[in-house]
């Protein structure tokens, strides 16, 4: 063995039991320690952090041997399968599974630098079987040289780590993307997933769109292969980019164990048409945006062919009726309620330049969904919303505001309104346009009795990017005064990255919240203990 690879071994292996030396203070702030803000996508390589050094030559304590990354005491070292120290020029100075030791993790990078500038990129790849209820946290990186002497830098920022599975992949199944995410669970437990496949490109309808499904029976850990339970084929002798239907939202009736999933269909617009402007007043296919459901009694096994209620609910003068998107509820009562929205002409221009200005409402069925009726619209230049029933038994509509688009201040936010009545008359609530900032774009919204502190709470969640801005920092937020208030500490971050942005959260089971959201033309699901929004310190 030669003499320099020797001497290398015994430092390396000497410090795994060496007390920490730490020479920062007297040589300033020489590292830097940058933590990205993405999920530990399992299948996939994850850039989670990167080290840069700015120190000039001769300011160093020797050669650089060894990294040692200490995380906190709740982070779940054995999910990670390997990793990989490189710099920004791909170069490799480590890949391996690192010694741990306890909550540490020390990574020999022999690095011989002290000229010029450095980044060192850190890359984890997950266990196969990593469980996606556990979460990992940097609490700082030592920089081990030489002689024994060593730096710890800590983040700039912390930031929780949690595993997430890409549910489906831009090319999976010969589609160019997948949308619009819907999500419940059963009964038993099992988890239904809805979202477009959008096989030509990323376009809303119109287009070859059907509706896609995934299901899993042990809490999202696997999923079976995608079926396709929403097809409006060639209706019509016309080509299927002139048939596609999309933008589920999805229901889950407990009383009656039924699955409902409704979505938009319209026939004949051209493929230059956006769906959301060629539909118009009228009631048939060819005219206008038709209503249209399926259902599932089997736990999601098997489908009904299109049912289409268009005729029970749309007021022929409308421009357009659609739903949600994203999912609906069963009221305690047994109420089923879908959240819609609608195009209506009232005169005045809307917030988009158009003649027709939209409202969000619901679509509610007292009788198990064999009928369904409509109610008022809850604000005027609102969309895309989402529904809860409060302890009260009234109902909150969380909703898309177009005047979001424009306005960036302190009164951007989701508009939300209640109902006592089915959505006959509405007021606005408090937070309204306010509490839950957006950049304009779909939220998710969910209520759960939840136990906290030896007692069931009614708790709100709430999902949405987390910008006024841009389609980032998707979060989930949680609320125990049943959405007045949003506090800081029960707010948890998952991905910064740019996205599509739409999401859909449901209780995987009582301890746990599941949240299926998009990425760019992907679905990712993630799973977030119920304890983690309220950890004590937090």
């Amino acid at each position: 063995m030669k003499k320099p690879l020797l001497l290398f071994l015994c430092v390396f292996f000497s410090l795994l039991a060496m007390t920490q030396t730490n020479v920062a203070e007297t040589m300033g702030p020489i590292f830097s320690l940058k933590i990205h803000k993405t999920p530990i996508f399992l299948e996939r390589e994850n850039n989670l952090f990167e080290l840069s050094l700015f120190a000039e030559a001769g300011k160093l304590p020797g050669e650089i041997v060894a990294i040692r990354l200490h995380f906190t005491p709740k982070s779940n070292l054995d999910m990670l399968a390997r990793m990989e120290v490189t710099d920004t020029s791909g170069l490799k100075y480590y890949s391996g599974q690192g010694v741990k030791s306890g909550q540490n993790i020390l990574l020999p990078v022999n690095q011989k630098h002290n000229h010029r500038p450095l980044t060192l990129v850190f890359t984890f790849r997950l266990n196969a079987n990593a469980d996606l209820g556990k979460s990992l946290e940097l609490d700082s990186a030592e920089v081990v040289f030489a002689m024994g002497q060593t730096i710890r830098v800590l983040p700039r920022e912390r930031f929780e780590y949690r595993p997430a599975l890409v549910l489906r992949t831009a090319g999976q199944d010969n589609c160019d993307t997948y949308r619009i995410p819907g999500l419940v669970t059963t009964n038993t437990g099992t988890l239904i997933a809805v979202y477009d496949n959008r096989y030509n490109n990323s376009k809303d309808l119109q287009e070859n769109i059907d509706i896609g499904m995934s299901r899993s029976t042990d809490g999202g850990k696997t999923w079976e292969p995608m079926k396709v339970i929403m097809d409006m084929g060639k209706w019509g002798g016309r080509a299927e980019n002139l048939n596609g239907i999309g933008d589920p939202c999805i229901l889950y009736d407990d009383k009656n164990a039924t699955i409902w999933v409704a979505a938009l269909w319209m026939s004949g617009a051209t493929e230059k048409d956006m769906l959301w402007w060629a539909s118009r007043p009228g009631m048939t296919p060819t005219e206008t945006g038709q209503f249209m459901l399926t259902k599932s009694t089997d736990n999601g096994l098997s489908w009904s062919t299109p049912i289409n209620i268009t005729d029970q609910i749309k007021d022929p003068s409308w421009q357009l009726l659609l739903q949600g998107p994203g999912k609906g509820i069963c009221m305690k009562n047994g109420t089923l309620v879908f959240p819609v929205q609608f195009k209506k002409d009232i005169g005045e221009k809307s917030l988009d330049g158009g003649q027709f200005t939209c409202h969000s409402s619901i679509v509610y069925s007292v009788d198990g969904g064999e009928s369904w009726e409509i109610g008022s619209g809850a604000k005027s230049n609102t969309t895309e919303a989402q529904v809860a029933e409060l302890s009260d038994g009234s109902l909150m509509l969380n909703m898309r505001d177009d005047q979001n688009r424009a306005d960036k201040s302190e009164t951007n936010g989701r508009a939300v309104a209640i109902t006592q009545n089915l959505g006959e008359t509405w007021e606005t609530h408090p937070s309204s346009n306010a509490a839950l900032q957006e950049p304009n774009c779909m939220g998710s919204l969910i209520s759960a009795d939840i136990l906290l502190d030896g007692q069931i709470q009614k708790i709100l969640f709430f999902s949405n990017p987390n910008s006024k801005t841009e389609r980032t920092n998707m979060t989930i937020k949680a609320s125990k005064d049943e959405g007045l208030t949003w506090p800081l500490g029960f707010q948890i971050m998952l991905n910064e990255t740019i996205g599509f942005g739409y999401s859909c959260l449901s209780m995987v089971d009582e301890y746990t919240v599941g949240i299926l959201y998009e990425g760019v033309k992907d679905i990712y699901f993630q799973k977030v203990p119920v304890g983690d929004f309220f950890k004590a310190g937090k």
